[in-house]
């Protein structure tokens, strides 16, 4: 249980660093109205074909943050290289999520959800159990 834990943590980090660059690119819309998208992601619907899909692909995200986590402390304090690795690791993770057949944007929301309610968070840990 401890490994999905963590497993799930990283990959809500992992998340964070995926929604990164795409809410940059609808920054007016969030700026406008950002408890909307809050609850949007909370009051969402998920079906049980994506909580799997996310399940399954949070493991492949959780495995490459690992190895870009590692590579951004060796970059040390070299802003230029950090940024090429963060810009690297995206890519990887967003092609990820796509190969899984969900959008970034879907997979966001039900990491979202997953922080905000721990009975979502469990249903997709034994999802994840029985996908192994």
């Amino acid at each position: 249980m401890h490994k999905m834990t963590a497993l799930f943590s990283a990959a809500l980090l992992t998340a964070g660093m995926i929604a990164t660059p795409v809410m940059a690119q609808d920054s007016s819309a969030q700026q406008q109205d950002p408890a909307a998208q809050q609850s949007q992601a909370t009051a969402q619907d998920f079906s049980d074909e994506q909580l799997q899909q996310f399940a399954d692909t949070s493991e492949e995200i959780a495995k490459i943050s690992q190895d870009y986590t590692q590579r951004l402390q060796e970059a040390g304090d070299d802003q230029q290289k950090q940024q090429e690795i963060r810009m690297e690791a995206n890519e990887k993770m967003v092609a990820v999520v796509e190969d899984s057949g969900l959008d970034v944007e879907t997979f966001n929301s039900i990491g979202q959800a997953i922080q905000q309610d721990p009975e979502l968070m469990k249903r997709v840990q034994q999802m994840a159990q029985n996908g192994q």
